[in-house]
């Protein structure tokens, strides 16, 4: 259970001048200077090839793990996906969906004035792309890493809003702060217990909020995750629900992602106070040619490869 989590230290650190009217958060406030160009590492660093594997693995296992990952991957993840994601741009998915094309928060316009927080931010481009329409964002990411990749790409910048450090299960924030929520691809892949981060998400939403997050389309999970033919076959069940495990030498997970079928995220939104509005699944476009990890234009041809569930509090 996510409730079961240590206390963590929440950082806050901000890109430029918080708004005045951003939500509070758990103190302590952080500000710390932007991080060099990524890729900078120790000459010393070394690494083991992890192995990888099926097995059980709770929240606070899920959580120490997928925050190592994330700081130790993060230079190479914007390095390799800076371009793609862009500075400022909305992208739901490896198909390259954009919230300007979608408007799944709603029309664009309704979007200023609005506080909306983003679970799993990573650099906060999707953030920084709602605060050029005029709300109020606030970013959180479990990385301290991509935060700090957040703060470089926002340094001299004129639009600000809050970069928050925290776990998306214990949620810093008072109730009904926010207006809207949404997470492309963060967090919500990585959690063992998703329907605990629904209901946080529900607590600090106001009434008639919404609450959007795209993941890996369940599909996928019974496939190799090759952007080839060869993950064109079954190679795994669809209703094997084992999380999958990257540990080190000494058994120690550095790396997690749990698995819910299609079925399972329906009835997890609804369990946690949702009504599910929406289930989007975006086809591949024409004009996007990028292999991203699994996802290329072969298997988004034929399966699909993200899952939008769009939410609403009653």
């Amino acid at each position: 259970m996510i409730q079961e989590h240590e206390p963590e230290t929440v950082r806050e650190t901000a890109c430029g001048t918080a708004p005045e009217t951003a939500p509070e958060t758990t103190p302590e406030t952080v500000l710390e200077a932007p991080p060099g160009e990524p890729g900078e590492r120790p000459d010393d660093e070394t690494e083991t090839e992890p192995e990888a594997t099926r097995r059980d693995s709770g929240a606070t296992e899920s959580s120490r793990a997928n925050r190592g990952w994330w700081d130790r991957n993060a230079d190479d993840y914007q390095i390799e996906h800076g371009t793609f994601l862009g500075d400022d741009r909305f992208v739901w998915c490896p198909e390259g969906l954009d919230e300007v094309e979608a408007g799944l928060l709603g029309p664009q316009e309704s979007l200023r004035g609005l506080d909306i927080l983003e679970i799993g931010a990573g650099a906060a481009q999707c953030s920084r792309w709602l605060a050029a329409q005029g709300a109020r964002p606030v970013a959180l990411d479990l990385s301290h890493r991509q935060l700090q990749h957040a703060l470089r790409i926002g340094e001299g910048r004129s639009l600000s809003f809050p970069l928050v450090e925290a776990d998306a299960g214990t949620l810093p924030f008072r109730d009904g702060s926010f207006d809207l929520a949404c997470s492309a691809y963060g967090a919500i892949p990585f959690v063992a217990d998703p329907v605990g981060v629904f209901r946080e998400v529900r607590r600090v939403l106001r009434p008639g909020g919404r609450w959007v997050f795209s993941v890996t389309h369940p599909v996928r999970w019974a496939f190799p995750d090759e952007p080839g033919p060869e993950g064109l076959s079954v190679a795994a069940s669809y209703f094997d629900r084992t999380p999958y495990v990257e540990q080190d030498e000494e058994g120690r997970a550095v790396y997690v992602e749990h698995h819910r079928t299609v079925g399972d995220r329906v009835r997890d939104v609804v369990a946690a106070g949702f009504r599910l509005i929406d289930l989007v699944e975006p086809e591949w476009p024409a004009w996007n040619t990028q292999e991203w990890g699994g996802w290329s234009p072969l298997r988004g041809n034929l399966i699909p490869g993200t899952a939008i569930f769009v939410c609403v509090r009653d």
